[in-house]
Formats: C-alpha cells, structure tokens, sequence
C-alpha cells in the first residue's frame, strides 16, 4: 500500500479505537451520570449537559492513561490497553459521581440569537439563589426585548429563585413560544421542587406554546400535576418532551388527561423511563394504553421516539395499533424495547401504512429473523422516503439475507444509512448483502454499519469489492467487532488503494488485528 494510503486512516490495531467507538463510550457515561443512584441521592445528580462535559472528560483521560500505556506495551497489541482503559474510565465515573453538581457558572446567550432566546444552560450547572436569579434573568426584563424562547435547563431553582424569576416569566406572556425547563429542579427535595413547578407553571399559564419540554424533572403523577396550570392552557402544542421522566400509568393519565388538545402535535418524544439505577422500568402495560391514546389524538404526528422503556409484547401491540393512526410520520424510533417477534409483526402492519417515513430506529426489540423480515417487507412496498433504516441487535441471521437483500434493492434510490450492527449475519449473510450493494446503484448511500457480527476471511473479500464499488459516496466503513485478522486487514487497505473523496472514518476496531494487519495503515489520522 502507498505511502498516502498508509496516512489517510486510523490504526486499526485493538488499540487505539475509533472515534466512534470512542463517542460510543462517552454517550454511555453520559447516561450513567444521569440516572438515579445511591451516589447521586448523597452528593446530587447531575444534568444531561454537566454530564455530557464530564463524560468527554473522563474519556479523554482514561484514553490517554491507556494510550501511554500502549506505547510502553512489548507486544503492541493494545489488548491491556483496551482494559486500562475501561478500568480507568469505571474509576473515573465513580469520582464524578462523588464530585456531584458543579456550583460555578455563567450565562451564555449566543449574539446571533440574542433577540430570539433566552439560554443560561451553558456552562456549569448550578443551583441558583435569590441574587443570582435576578442577575441571570435581568435581560427578560429589558423593555422591548425579543426573546420567543428561554432555555433554563441545567439550572436548579429553588423557592427563592423561583419567586424571583415567576413573575418575569409572566411578563413574557404573549410573546414565549418555547420553554425548555428540562431539570430545572434537579437536586432540590421533592417538596420543594413540586412547589417550583407549581410556581412556574402558574407563571406560564396561558402562553400560546409551541414547543415544551420539561423532561429530566423526576415527573411521576405528583411532578405532572404540579404543571397542570401550564399543561391544561396548551392547545397548539407541535412539540413536547418527556424525557428521563420516570413516567408511570397516574403520571401518563395526568399528561392525557391534562393537555386539552394534541391536533398539532408534531414531535413528541418519550424516553428513558428509568425508576432506579438499578434499571427497573416505571412504564407498565397500563401506562402505554394511555400513551396510546395520545396518539391517537395527535394526527399530524410526524416524529415519535419511545425508546428505552422496555416495553414488552403486549404492549408493543398496543403501541403498534396506537401508531396506524398517526400515517403522517416521518420519524420513528422505538428502539431498545422488548418488543419480540410478535409485536414485531403487529408493527409491520402498521408500518405499511406509514408512506413517508424518511428514517426508522428499531434497534435491539428482539425481532428475530421473522419479525425483522415482516417489517423489511412491509418497509419495502410503503416507505419510498426512507433514509435511513436501523436494525441492530435483533438476533439477524443468514437465513434473513436475501430478504434484506431484496428491501435494500427496492429501497436503493432513497437509502442513506443502513445500520444492521450486532446481529449474526456472518460471512454467508454479509456475502448476500454485500453483493446486492455492489450490483445495484445506490446514488446516496453513505454508511453500511456491519459491526459486530462475526464477519471472518470470505466476508471480508466481498465486502472490499463493494467498498470499491462505492467509493464515490463512502462516508463510513464501521466493521468494528468482527473476527477479522491480520490478512483480512490487508485486503480491505488494498481496496482502500482506490481514491475515496468522502470516506472520513474506518472502523475495524476490536477485530482480532494484530501488528501485520495494523502495519498496513500506518499510524497516520484520518484524513
């Protein structure tokens, strides 16, 4: 392989790993730092965007405690690399879980944005005091101010900041479109924060609203209703969120019940119902008929996530029956469910109702070949918009090749990502698929995602013949996970010869590469 070849990629060594496996950790944290545990109930939780800054943080330092180590290694491998670095990263974790909120903080509103929002989530987030409150709220009251929309996330109100900032709040009345209080009491005692919510909610009674999100706030039925002056007043609502809300049946009862009117509704987001660090789901059967029922009022739906709730069969069904009637969506994401194969066929139905879907997320619901095919099949003859398809981790094996095989060719002029990672396609799977890549034209395919499942020698061959085949539009090659070794390395940089003027990232991280395999790529960055 040339020498500029050799400086266009990352090493594919076990160690370092790619930037998107690297993402893929820091998200991981992100989630861990966020959700209820025995060190958050002592030392505070922190928000999303304070744990996102820390999570990038703890990796960073935990890969370079390992990549040091690797250059030290005798046998450059990099697999004591690979578990420094989780070890360094676990420890780290448990630090910043103890560390708890950071108390300093600015405010920071962007200046093309200053007339349209109102933003004090940047920085470090903080509980807000009386005096605070007043210096960080100062530019709602300036007399001829603009601002259609505030973002107080990452900010925790206490009573006194609470009854400063309340009656700002109501002076914007009539001119508020979006509110995003996402965790806006987090760390505080329950009864003090269910008294902030009443406040503001009192506060914001009446705004003519189009986009609300009170998510990460812990909004069981007592936490819904202590927002029923705000929820009661929205009838032109196109966008809510409810994310990271530990949602129960009551709570989901309070959200239908209260809410007069979802006819506009346009994106309504539900995720992350976790009631415990120990990942017990506060969503029951019960609660998803309710939720069901929302959608069902809501008929210009056009983008819907439920993810990461485990909802089960049953309610699966119900979910997928609730669906048919939303036919104007556009985004549908219902992954890491415990939906199963006969869920899976009760979506499909509906799926072939929903004609302009551009992307569907439908990864890890245990789908099995049967339902991932009933599902393809269904995409296949309705959905000529699709972009993007995910079916990660739903036990796909080589039976189910050729079936995806025939929906990826129907769907050629649309698709964009197909993202099939940690299935069991193998290399008789990969072959089939691959091959239909390489045949047909697919003008706008960028990303292939076969990471994670068992590819070896043949499948590495077939699949450097399609990255050739595509090399025009490549933006992606994630294979990362697989069983490929030192002479399956050698023949995808071979096809790696060619020019690809898109290509940014290639992922073959955590194969079974060692230095034969790794010495093709150099050490060199992606280009």
């Amino acid at each position: 392989m040339d020498s500029t070849a050799q400086n266009r990629f990352h090493s594919i060594k076990l160690w370092p790993p790619n930037q998107g496996t690297r993402q893929i950790l820091v998200e991981r944290i992100t989630i861990t730092l966020t959700t209820p545990s025995i060190l958050s109930r002592k030392y505070g939780l922190l928000t999303k965007e304070e744990a996102q800054e820390d999570a990038k943080r703890i990796e960073a330092a935990a890969f370079e405690t390992a990549n040091q180590h690797f250059e030290k290694e005798p046998d450059g491998d990099g697999g004591s690399a690979v578990q420094l670095y989780a070890k360094q990263s676990s420890t780290l974790i448990t630090e910043a879980g103890k560390r708890g909120p950071r108390v300093k903080q600015e405010i920071t509103i962007a200046p093309e944005n200053k007339k349209v929002v109102f933003d004090i989530s940047k920085g470090k987030r903080a509980f807000i005091d009386a005096d605070e409150a007043k210096d960080l709220l100062k530019p709602l009251q300036e007399p001829g101010n603009k601002y259609t929309k505030i973002c107080f996330s990452n900010r925790s109100f206490g009573l006194d900041a609470a009854r400063i900032a309340a009656p700002i709040l109501a002076s914007l009345k009539g001119q508020l479109t979006e509110v995003d209080l996402s965790g806006f009491v987090a760390g505080r005692p329950e009864d003090e924060a269910l008294e902030v919510m009443k406040m503001f909610s009192a506060a914001l009674e009446g705004f003519d609203l189009r986009s609300l999100d009170i998510s990460d706030n812990a909004l069981d039925e007592k936490g819904v209703r202590a927002f029923s002056e705000l929820l009661s007043s929205q009838s032109n609502l196109e966008e809510l969120y409810l994310k990271n809300t530990c949602i129960s049946e009551e709570a989901a009862k309070a959200v239908v019940e209260l809410i007069p009117s979802t006819q506009k509704l346009k994106i309504l987001h539900f995720y992350n119902h976790w009631i415990s660090y120990e990942g017990l789901i506060v969503i029951s059967y019960e609660g998803l008929i309710v939720i069901s029922e929302l959608l069902k009022k809501s008929p210009i739906l056009e983008d819907f996530r439920y993810s990461a709730t485990r909802v089960g069969s049953e309610g699966g069904i119900a979910l997928s029956e609730a669906l048919a009637t939303c036919t104007g969506l556009k985004k549908l994401d219902l992954s890491v469910n415990k939906l199963g194969v006969k869920a899976g066929i009760a979506l499909s139905k509906t799926v072939s109702l929903l004609t302009n879907l551009t992307e569907i997320y439908l990864g890890y619901l245990r789908l099995g070949n049967e339902g991932s095919l009933a599902l393809v099949n269904a995409l296949k003859d309705s959905a000529k918009f699709l972009e993007v398809v995910e079916l990660a981790g739903n036990y796909i094996t080589a039976e189910a090749a050729s079936g995806l095989a025939e929906f990826i060719i129907a769907r050629k002029e649309s698709l964009v990502k197909i993202l099939l990672s940690v299935n069991e396609l193998e290399d008789e799977g990969v072959i089939t698929i691959a091959k239909a890549l390489e045949e047909e034209d697919f003008p706008r395919l960028t990303e292939v995602d076969l990471s994670y499942n068992m590819i070896r020698r043949a499948g590495a061959r077939v699949l450097a013949e399609f990255i050739v085949a595509r090399k025009e539009l490549l933006v992606k090659i994630p294979l990362a996970g697989n069983q490929l070794k030192d002479k399956d390395a050698i023949i995808i940089a071979k096809a790696l010869e060619e020019d690809f003027p898109r290509l940014t990232e290639v992922d073959l991280s955590f194969n079974m590469i060692r230095r034969a395999g790794a010495k093709v790529f150099g050490s060199g960055g992606c280009r």
